[in-house]
């Protein structure tokens, strides 16, 4: 018996645990879900500093004319101390002497006419009238506090997050391994980009888009190969994937008289957890588990392969990485054009968003490969909607770049 789209998604994250952990240098983790929380040790800025080139001076000499004798450069263990009627010439990012009650930018201050420049080592300047305390300081603390929390297990480490971890002097840091995922498409009819067809062969697409989109998914990835149409075959690839956390085929999981996925999957013992699916292009995918390593069957046609990698193989992928937002997630926006479809199963329609309406891509089937190309985003329609009309809210799932929640929800459109 079919099951709807959520019961999927829930034998999927029902039966999908997270990899295991690695330490590893900071340099070797962009990308990687982090598998630790992360708390400040010290504070930043570590010191109050300067945020300005100028000088540090005393609010009551506003509009006077001050003295100032020496420099502190960034850096500096400078111990000086400010006194009134003085003022300290001083660099971004160096430690603020003690006394200081603001920084007065250089281009803000005038220089007395018995200076021979403003590069002497003893010069008279005159302040400007509106001093405000505090003004061009940087607080220690100001930043991140010791003790504040900084990253937590399960995020995804961006450039940014770097930052926070090198701002901390961390080097290394615990980290969920890759997701490790082998691909193989069967089909008598398929040949690789790199060989000669026929005019009755085709070139094996789904494997190559597999491959790359797991790679864009931060998995490690083999590719095993193509199988011919014969249990035998299919074994031999089935076993030489079995190292993987998750094996994905395409082709051969439908009833026809050379579909031999399914039974050669389950002469290695595979625990299905569903094998068709109320959707359309994609019904016949199915999900199960060898042991330890998860097996995704998807679809030979490339339209209904790919959108079904996209929905059921990213979830798998998502769970697997240990990333806490680990369900896609759908932006909110309009339809740009009217679009009719057929009542009776729920539908997954690529099209292209282009940051304020979906244009639903206006001819495919789940053979093709050309709406791949120019969509970047696709909806899943209702099976009881039967008109989209111009102008209506739809939830658009992006295929060119990752979109996930902590949270469990709705993806469905026209409800």
């Amino acid at each position: 018996m079919a099951v709807t789209i959520e019961e999927a998604l829930k034998h999927v994250y029902e039966n999908t645990t997270k990899k295991s952990l690695k330490i590893l240098p900071i340099e070797s983790v962009l990308g990687m879900v982090l598998a630790e929380n992360i708390v400040a040790s010290h504070n930043l800025p570590p010191y109050n500093n300067s945020a300005m080139d100028g000088y540090a001076v005393k609010v009551n000499g506003a509009g006077k004319l001050v003295k100032v004798t020496h420099t502190i450069f960034a850096g500096d263990d400078s111990k000086e101390v400010l006194e009134c009627g003085f003022g300290i010439k001083i660099m971004t990012g160096a430690k603020i002497p003690y006394g200081t009650e603001c920084i007065v930018p250089i281009e803000d201050v005038s220089f007395n006419s018995s200076n021979k420049s403003s590069q002497d080592t003893e010069v008279n300047i005159i302040l400007p009238d509106n001093l405000e305390k505090n003004r061009h300081i940087r607080f220690c603390g100001e930043d991140i506090k010791s003790g504040d929390q900084l990253l937590s297990d399960g995020e995804k480490l961006h450039a940014h997050h770097i930052t926070l971890l090198a701002s901390q002097g961390i080097s290394h840091v615990k980290v969920y391994k890759k997701p490790k995922i082998a691909i193989f498409a069967s089909g008598n009819e398929l040949k690789m980009h790199f060989e000669n067809v026929t005019d009755y062969q085709l070139y094996n697409t789904n494997t190559p888009t597999f491959y790359s989109r797991a790679l864009e998914l931060g998995c490690e990835v083999d590719f095993i190969g193509t199988a011919h149409d014969s249990l035998e075959d299919i074994h031999i690839h089935i076993q030489s994937a079995m190292d993987s956390d998750l094996i994905i085929t395409s082709g051969g999981v439908s009833v026809g008289d050379a579909d031999f996925t399914k039974e050669a999957f389950g002469a290695f013992g595979c625990e299905t957890f569903f094998d068709k699916i109320e959707i359309k292009p994609g019904k016949p995918t199915t999900f199960g588990r060898i042991g330890d390593t998860l097996v995704l069957n998807l679809p030979g046609n490339p339209l209904a392969a790919a959108l079904n990698f996209e929905l059921f193989g990213q979830s798998i992928i998502l769970a697997l990485s240990g990333n806490k937002s680990k369900y896609l997630k759908a932006i909110h926006t309009k339809i740009k054009s009217d679009y009719k479809l057929k009542f009776g199963r729920r539908t997954l329609v690529p099209g292209f968003f282009d940051g304020s309406s979906f244009e639903p891509y206006k001819k495919f089937a789940p053979g093709m490969i050309s709406p791949l190309a120019t969509s970047n985003s696709y909806i899943i329609i209702d099976e009881n909607c039967g008109l989209l009309t111009k102008g209506s809210d739809v939830k658009i799932i992006p295929t060119r770049f990752s979109f996930s929640s902590e949270t469990m929800l709705n993806l469905i459109s026209c409800e």
